[in-house]
């Protein structure tokens, strides 16, 4: 479903640098490709930012976990359709803040919704559709965390969820990882932010035949 373009995810726990990574990794490609476009989940897309909102911000237990999943997912083929789809008919390479594997991450481990579930909703509303590569920034939750803290701004739902639920969401992405080895790259994100990003562009420059 990528057509010429390619989409790149980059997944983590809260507080793993993603937002800043994405940015830095979409300045090396701009050089690069002829077509960038950086963009989230939720969100992304008018529909999914509306629904972005429902999950970011409020109590920690607004939602089921089944709940949950079924908003990620209506965001996320919102997305898809508005956003990521056209973007890689273009041939632009799509680089994505999240995108399924955080449903199976949050959901599908941290909260004990399991796999199966979150395969079949991903089976319905996304076929067969993945990223043709993902970045997993992983990072012990409690240092995770600990840079969350003193962030302006309410969307901090997830973050206010309790140290258990972030230690089974680190071990989720991580067996996400174990699961599809070809997509998917964990990376030390406990390292500084130079060092994570250069590991970034040498995996892309391996993969992709860029120069460094």
């Amino acid at each position: 479903m990528s057509g010429t373009g390619r989409l790149i995810t980059l997944e983590g726990g809260e507080g793993s640098g993603k937002t800043t990574q994405i940015k830095l990794l979409g300045e090396f490609l701009k050089g690069r490709v002829e077509k960038v476009a950086v963009t989230r989940e939720p969100g992304g897309s008018e529909g999914a930012e509306q629904i972005r909102a429902l999950l970011v911000a409020g109590e920690t237990g607004r939602w089921s976990p089944l709940c949950e999943a079924l908003l990620h997912y209506a965001a996320r083929r919102d997305h898809l359709d508005k956003t990521v789809l056209p973007a890689l008919v273009q041939g632009a390479w799509v680089l994505c803040d999240r995108f399924a594997d955080s449903t199976a991450a949050y959901q599908g481990y941290g909260h004990g919704l399991g796999l199966d579930v979150v395969a079949r909703l991903h089976a319905i509303v996304l076929d067969s559709f993945q990223p043709d590569l993902t970045f997993i920034l992983d990072l012990p939750p409690e240092l995770g965390l600990g840079r969350t803290r003193g962030r302006a701004g309410a969307e901090d739902r997830y973050e206010r969820m309790d140290i258990a639920f972030h230690r089974r969401l680190r071990d989720g992405f991580l067996d996400i990882a174990r699961r599809a080895p070809q997509r998917c790259v964990v990376v030390d994100a406990t390292a500084d932010a130079d060092a994570v990003q250069a590991e970034l562009r040498a995996v892309l420059c391996l993969r992709y035949g860029f120069a460094a």
